[in-house]
């Protein structure tokens, strides 16, 4: 029987790219690999095509020569220098991928469970007052986790035994695996699926923590809040997690804020903003006025003829800042009260203030009064 064309055996044209036939091959070995079709001559005899193909087309010197000479070219032992039916493997091209598929990870081994592992991380969430945030608190926390057993002290194994070394894998974890295939006879390492990689086996298990070595307690744990930290942030507890295993440390224990609103204070990053009310006669004939802030009440100067909105500035009397030195600022922003109900008395002397100060209502005119108002939505 005439050989196929090399390009027809993996479906492709003459300008296919190194990567294109490649990725052919793969397709099809994988589709026409004896160990998938056990039994189907017609099956292993299109995967020697396939290989045989391959080993010409992706050598670009033998290529070269097929397209030249075609199937002349061949040196009649099963290919262009090639190796017997499958022809020349040399560094096993893209076989890799195929051994990875049916034997399992191909010529890599497994690891026995030997390696130190790290606890896993936890999370607890804790809210605070605003100025407890502010300045910073110390704080007890509840926080549920594993702990190693102090029965067992960890083994697992009752009192009085010990974990016994596996007899399938010897204590190391891993198990040989050899198989026959069309390409020859292959050794893949395994996970041990008795001891599941750990060596040992424990046949007598500890009442405590169930052969687990760990059990689950709940502790109260302090910790330092520091001054100016906000919505969002995070305080950690290093080693306050899940224990390690095989003498691997413990997790860490993440601890997440969340600030209560203030009755008063608003705040964005380290600075305070506040609203105060004053009278119309204070912001006409101006004053001295106590103002709140998170260290206590302060004088704060109202200048005569203050304007509704002014804010003014304390240095210094906002949040700290987190991990940083200094403080930030708080804003006061003065709101002007409008009385909603006046005596005829208080009607009267302001009608007469309208007009000593020139600006009386005239025809058609607002008096003051209606201008506060209006100013005001009162």
């Amino acid at each position: 029987m005439s050989k196929r064309d090399y390009y027809e055996v993996l479906g492709l044209d003459r300008n296919a790219s190194g990567e294109d036939i490649k990725r052919a091959y793969r397709k099809l070995a994988k589709k026409y690999h004896p160990d998938v079709n056990p039994g189907d001559k017609q099956a292993e005899q299109v995967f020697k095509e396939v290989n045989e193909a391959y080993e010409v087309l992706s050598d670009s010197t033998k290529r070269s020569q097929y397209d030249t000479f075609g199937h002349a070219a061949a040196n009649g032992q099963g290919g262009f220098g090639g190796h017997g039916d499958f022809g020349g493997f040399g560094d096993f091209g893209g076989f890799g991928d195929i051994f990875e598929t049916f034997f399992g990870g191909g010529f890599s081994s497994a690891r026995a469970n030997t390696r130190p592992v790290k606890g896993s991380d936890l999370r607890a969430d804790l809210e605070l007052e605003f100025e407890e945030a502010a300045f910073g608190i110390t704080k007890d926390i509840r926080v549920t986790r594993q702990e190693k057993c102090t029965v067992c002290d960890g083994s697992g194994a009752k009192p009085g035994t010990s974990p016994k070394t596996c007899d399938k894998c010897g204590g190391s974890g891993q198990v040989r695996y050899r198989q026959n295939t069309a390409l020859g006879r292959f050794e893949t390492i395994r996970t041990c699926d008795r001891c599941h990689g750990e060596g040992t086996i424990i046949e007598d298990r500890c009442r405590e923590c169930g052969g687990s070595g760990r059990v689950r307690k709940t502790r109260t744990l302090t910790i330092k809040v520091p001054a100016g930290v906000d919505n969002g942030s995070v305080v950690s507890l290093r080693g306050e997690g899940e224990p390690g295993e095989r003498g691997g440390p413990s997790g860490d224990l993440y601890v997440y804020i969340r600030v209560r609103p203030h009755r008063i204070f608003n705040r964005e990053n380290e600075n305070v903003y506040c609203d105060i009310p004053i009278t119309f006669v204070q912001a006409a004939l101006g004053d001295e006025i106590e103002v709140p802030t998170l260290d206590g009440r302060v004088k704060q100067t109202i200048p005569e003829g203050t304007q509704s909105g002014t804010v003014f500035r304390l240095r210094g009397k906002g949040i700290p800042r987190l991990n940083g030195r200094g403080r930030g600022d708080q804003y006061v922003k003065v709101t002007v009260k409008v009385p909603k109900k006046l005596s005829q008395e208080q009607k009267e002397l302001l009608r007469k203030f309208d007009e000593i100060s020139g600006d009386g209502t005239g025809q058609g005119g607002k008096s003051i009064i209606d201008k506060v108002k209006d100013a005001f939505g009162v």
